[in-house]
């Protein structure tokens, strides 16, 4: 039989200097009751101390929940992150150096707990070429303390390659739903599966602990062998928590329609207010092609959705989260990384494989600031580090991209009338950069590859060229030099056949779209 703990006799078993893998995804799957004890420990005792923290998802409420339980001076002495937003203890101590510091792709760490697990040389990938994550930029390093090079360059048969290199898991911190008394463990009630099997195997095979948390323990055999995702033998010690410890998600208790075990009637899906967002979400879902596999990127992306639906364009589309579902609906805010009616949930690992081999017919992901050689930059902001997510891994890797954002942003008021866009008060901050802070996305790498690249804004539509990027659109009754191109630290190439946005994105009325040879118009 398995050691069954309380939290706090879990959390004593975290030494000093351990790498700590925790597992999450926003809320979905992370063991909260164990973070809130290791947290309390710490408070109590001052122990544990200098732990590096491992992590692929960002896990928090962008306040106190998730990850921010460790995000105590002293607690952390590293930390290797995918991202870093929902955590802003834990970036606060980043941003002053008072941790070492790295953000990785979140489907590269994901990769890589499964690489350790089964001794290889690290994770080798062409994800992060050219971005911040390529040592010859910055090498994922967030501050000054933070100088050890964990990802090297390579060369295999002419290409370049990006080692990340392996190491030790001493304890890893994960949750399922429930364990029986020798540790098989299933997830039938979680939203998600993530890397759980992948973390655990690379602590048991490199000499670490696991520790998990449960809704409830049982008895040996029974549970059905065909749903149990993570064997005993990975397993050394269980947690049962409290409801309030293992929600489903941060902000549903439970909804079996997230874990695929209802179907529920989707209630009519409320349109957007006749905004910027919604100019936006139009303009894009412009872009839709019948029967795309997709990915929707937190935030304004998740518009498009709501677009198509309104505009009957959802039929055939399958949109797909990089926590593993795939199909239904995505699930939005704290319940982001859930899906509603799935067709089906995978491991992030795969789901991740599928993403970087190339099956993405389409992404649309948020646009934070571009530059004239078209990257973009979502993961650092002067001393805010949100972190890159699977940004990288998404962007790098689609058949064809969409960012969508709104020109300017920090104030920006707009009006809609007679099918005119006019700019009330513009935004204090400018998007289109000469050069970005940080480079989440290049658009070097997207060029070489030959990846149709659009960026989609409610009054420009700008094009990745060779040359720069390339002004094609411009809503009606905007002021091409006062309105975009004077607000922009660079020129544009503004195309000879400039061209006035759809005129039907500017009423309220449905635009009645429809697919007419996979193009939608």
């Amino acid at each position: 039989m398995k050691q069954i703990l309380t939290a706090r006799e879990a959390a004593e078993m975290i030494t000093d200097g351990s790498t700590v893998c925790v597992g999450g995804f926003v809320g979905c799957m992370h063991p909260e009751a164990i973070t809130k004890a290791i947290e309390s420990r710490f408070i109590a005792t001052g122990a544990p101390r200098g732990l590096t923290l491992v992590y692929a998802a960002g896990q928090g409420d962008h306040k106190d929940r998730g990850l921010n339980h460790m995000g105590h001076e002293g607690l952390l002495g590293r930390v290797i992150g995918g991202h870093w937003a929902l955590a802003p203890k834990v970036q606060k101590l980043a941003v002053e150096n008072k941790i070492k510091a790295y953000n990785f792709p979140q489907g590269v760490i994901a990769h890589l707990m499964r690489d350790i697990a089964a001794g290889k040389p690290g994770t080798i990938t062409h994800v992060g070429l050219k971005t911040f994550v390529d040592p010859r930029l910055e090498g994922g390093r967030l501050n000054e303390l933070t100088t050890e090079e964990l990802v090297e360059l390579m060369r295999i048969d002419g290409k370049d390659y990006l080692r990340y290199k392996p190491f030790p898991i001493d304890f890893t911190i994960a949750r399922a739903t429930y364990a029986d008394t020798e540790g098989n463990a299933s997830f039938e009630r979680e939203a998600v599966y993530l890397e759980v099997l992948a973390m655990c195997q690379a602590a048991k095979n490199t000499g670490g602990k696991v520790i998990l948390q449960v809704e409830k323990v049982v008895e040996k055999g029974s549970l059905d062998a065909r749903l149990v995702r993570l064997p005993g033998i990975c397993v050394d010690a269980i947690v049962v928590a409290e409801p309030e410890d293992h929600m489903q998600t941060f902000a549903t208790q439970y909804d079996p329609a997230f874990s695929g075990e209802e179907r529920v009637q989707m209630e009519d899906i409320r349109p957007l207010p006749f905004d910027y967002r919604k100019i936006i979400a139009r303009r894009s879902a412009m872009e839709l092609i019948p029967g795309a596999i997709i990915n929707l990127g937190i935030g304004m992306p998740e518009g498009v959705s709501i677009v198509a639906a309104e505009e009957g364009l959802e039929e055939g589309l399958m949109l797909t989260v990089e926590s593993g579902p795939t199909g239904g609906v995505p699930a939005g805010g704290n319940d982001f990384g859930a899906a509603y009616n799935p067709d089906s949930i995978i491991d992030a690992p795969s789901q991740f494989d599928f993403y970087v081999g190339g099956g993405l017919d389409l992404a649309f992901l948020g646009l934070a600031q571009a530059d004239r050689y078209g990257n973009v930059n979502v993961s650092k902001f002067g001393t805010k580090i949100a972190g890159c997510g699977g940004f990288i891994d998404i962007t790098q890797n689609a058949k064809r991209l969409v960012f969508c954002g709104s020109f300017t942003t920090d104030g920006l008021k707009i009006e809609i009338a007679d099918g005119q866009l006019s700019i009330l008060q513009e935004g204090k901050v400018k998007k289109f950069r000469e050069k970005v802070e940080q480079v989440t996305f290049s658009g070097d790498y997207a060029l070489d590859k030959g990846q149709p690249v659009f960026y989609i804004t409610e009054r420009a539509v700008f094009k990745l060229s060779a040359d720069g990027l390339i002004l094609m659109e411009i809503a009606p009754g905007i002021d091409l030099q006062r309105d975009i191109l004077d607000l922009m630290e660079f020129a544009p190439i503004v195309s000879r056949e400039l061209k006035t946005m759809d005129s039907r994105i500017f009423f309220p009325d449905k635009m009645c779209l429809k697919y007419i040879d996979n193009a939608v118009v």
